[in-house]
């Protein structure tokens, strides 16, 4: 029997209400649309349905892969033989824990989670406003823009060890750093939630701060084509699109893939684009690159492949 046979079977007999797709497009559920199909895709309603489903996938060897928005996710094109679940339709609730303090579950939007502290007049999350993922791909990567990084703000993150159960790390136990994380090292590692500490503010003028940094990304980002954001991580000195554009790379082409030619460090799909033309063309900038300046650029984009 094969592993999502199997699958199938206990899901049925376990958690008749989850609901999971058969063969589900990544290009769906991925920032840079592309991606073929996951074998099975699941999206619990809860974080009790997501830790039994947890249970269920290890006892099939399923191999889950979870998700939220597929914002910083670069998909192979023949598809994941896999379990892909999907935290963003229903693991979305955000609650007032104590006074600055909000608690949201890991697939609420960074977008939304801004908004909610917005709207309570608390102040802290104003970077987080334009970052496209949701909260529990912030805590993998301590997601930051414009000098604000989730590091600044979380107080404790509540997820599932596999291996242990339900726990919950502070702010220091996730070891927070430039795009990285304790998730880093272990990606079977699931957020189920986190807590947020801000401080008093008005209203209206976190408001304008948090329409100043869109109207920022909106004049220098290609937000009209799909991408994964920054492709790759910033050099120690250096700035990734500082290097790409000095090395006259803006524009360069493979298939539908494109460096952009408003922002050099962002590759983007210019429609049609394969996981293989991006994976070529993000190749070709790190050769030129590292030829022309001595630089070695590392991907920011988390490439998941077939097998793995």
């Amino acid at each position: 029997m094969s592993w999502f046979e199997k699958l199938d079977t206990m899901l049925a007999a376990e958690l008749p209400t989850l609901q999971i797709v058969n063969d589900e497009p990544m290009s769906r559920h991925t920032s840079f649309a592309v991606g073929g199909p996951a074998k099975r895709m699941a999206f619990p309603d809860g974080a009790e349905q997501l830790i039994r489903l947890m249970e269920i996938a290890a006892a099939s060897q399923a191999r889950p892969l979870v998700i939220g928005k597929g914002s910083n996710l670069l998909v192979a094109d023949e598809g994941l033989d896999r379990l892909v679940i999907d935290t963003s339709k229903a693991m979305t609730q955000i609650e007032e824990a104590e006074m600055c303090v909000l608690r949201a579950e890991s697939g609420v939007s960074l977008a939304q989670l801004a908004l909610s502290a917005q709207q309570h007049g608390w102040t802290g999350l104003e970077f987080a406003h334009g970052i496209p993922g949701t909260v529990g791909g912030a805590m993998c990567m301590n997601a930051g823009a414009y000098d604000g990084e989730m590091k600044q703000v979380v107080r404790s993150v509540t997820l599932l060890k596999p291996e242990i159960g339900v726990c919950t790390l502070s702010n220091e136990e996730m070891e927070f750093a430039y795009r990285r994380s304790i998730l880093t090292d272990h990606p079977d590692w699931v957020v189920l939630s986190v807590e947020v500490v801000l401080q008093p503010g008005d209203p209206e003028a976190i408001r304008g701060r948090m329409a100043e940094l869109m109207n920022r990304r909106r004049s220098s980002q290609p937000l009209e084509f799909h991408s994964a954001g920054s492709t790759f991580k910033r050099p120690v000195g250096h700035y990734a699109g500082g290097l790409i554009d000095q090395c006259g790379l803006k524009g360069l082409t493979v298939g539908g893939a494109q460096v952009s030619e408003k922002h050099a460090g962002f590759v983007i799909n210019r429609g049609g684009a394969t996981c293989a033309d991006i994976l070529e063309l993000i190749r070709q900038v790190q050769e030129r690159v590292r030829e022309e300046t001595g630089v070695d650029l590392e991907p920011e984009v988390r490439i998941v492949t077939h097998d793995c």
